[in-house]
Order: C-alpha cells, then sequence, then structure tokens
C-alpha cells in the first residue's frame, strides 16, 4: 500500500519529473501469457507516455495481443544508512527516491506528424546539444523513416506518483538526517536534502 505521506498529486511536479527522465520500465503481457517488463527511454507528451521501437518487435506483439499496460519511472536520490538513525538497528536503513507508475492502454501511432513530434522531443531530451537537423515529417530526409519505426502511445487511465523523502519522520529526527546529509555531503545527497525540505509538510507554507 502506497503511504499517502508519501504521494505526489500536483501535475506539474509530476510532468517535470517525467520531462527530467529518460528511462521507464513497460510492463505488458507475453504472448505466452507471462508477464514482461522491458527497461526503455520513453518521453512524456501532452499526459501520455511515448516510447519506438521496431514495428516486427517483441514488444510490438505483446501489445496487439493485449493493449492493457503498466509503466513505471522511478529515480533514487541518496541511501539512508541504518546509523544515521540508530547506532545499532538495521530497520531504519532506506533511500529517498522520485517514482510513477500508470496504467493504461497501448496504440501504435500511424500518423507520422505525431511521429515526428514524438521522436523530436526524444532528441531535445537525449540529445540536447542539437547537431542534426530537426525531425519533421515534411522533411523528405524522415518521411521513409518515420514508416519504417513503430511509435507506441501510452495513455494512462490511472497515474500515481511517489515522491520519498522523509515526510514521514518525526521534526527532530527528520532535522538529524537532513543534517546528516549534508555533512556527508556524496552522490546527490545536498540535492536530496533540499528536496527534504521541499516536500516535507512542516517546510512548506
Amino acid at each position: 500500500m502506497r503511504r499517502k505521506e508519501f504521494s505526489v498529486s500536483e501535475e506539474q511536479e509530476i510532468e517535470a519529473f517525467l520531462n527530467e527522465a529518460s528511462f521507464g520500465f513497460l510492463g505488458t503481457i507475453g504472448t505466452d501469457g507471462s508477464p514482461r517488463v522491458t527497461p526503455l527511454n520513453f518521453v512524456y507528451m501532452e499526459g501520455c507516455f511515448y516510447f519506438h521501437g521496431s514495428l516486427a518487435g517483441e514488444k510490438m506483439k505483446q501489445i496487439k495481443q493485449d493493449s492493457s499496460v503498466s509503466f513505471t519511472v522511478a529515480e533514487e536520490f541518496s541511501l539512508i544508512p541504518s546509523y544515521f538513525s540508530d547506532p545499532e538497528l538495521a530497520c531504519p536503513a532506506t533511500s529517498f527516491f522520485k517514482s510513477v507508475m500508470a496504467f493504461g492502454q497501448a496504440e501504435v501511432v500511424a500518423d507520422l506528424h505525431t511521429k515526428g513530434k514524438a521522436l523530436q522531443r526524444f532528441m531535445e531530451k537525449l540529445q540536447p546539444q542539437g547537431g542534426y537537423v530537426p525531425i519533421d515529417a515534411n522533411d523528405s530526409r524522415y518521411a521513409g523513416r518515420l514508416k519504417a519505426v513503430a511509435v507506441v502511445r501510452i495513455v494512462p487511465e490511472r497515474l500515481s506518483a511517489k515522491f520519498k523523502f522523509g515526510q514521514n519522520l518525526a521534526a527532530d529526527r527528520f532535522e538529524h538526517i537532513n543534517g546528516e546529509l549534508q555533512r556527508r555531503d556524496e552522490g546527490r545527497d545536498a540535492e536530496t536534502a533540499e528536496m527534504m525540505r521541499k516536500y516535507c509538510p512542516f517546510h512548506q507554507k
């Protein structure tokens, strides 16, 4: 069960996270009836997830058989060792992270302009420095290539977000862990400490 103190419902927060993340996990039902999870790059555009692949790939076979899918995006920020809270017990060890889970229908995109727009968003996310001719279905250099690639849109029917940054902690323990992160100052610790203060109820105005 998802703890309500970690839930995020603000659309702007969710969209910002999905626009920053580039990797997610597609859940499908295989042609043999068994569950499948496929890691892949994605973009989030106009309330839907998009990914691309081969027209004859395994994912396409699975989606044609059963279009009901799940899609999960998660990003870990910092590991929180047990000794931040207790000098002996292992129980308090945890991690702080952001995650989004969506359940909905996958549909193959046929319109070349929509395919071009989605693939252009991929390029903007994965190659922000440019160095290429923008993807446009009206450009003869891309028209044939757009026809040859599969682009799939996932239309969410349910979407939930969980941003875990110590919102359930008592104020004194919250401040202690926040201070320990700042003292350790490794990896994403400074960013995690900032996220704690952003999402903690007693730090919000």
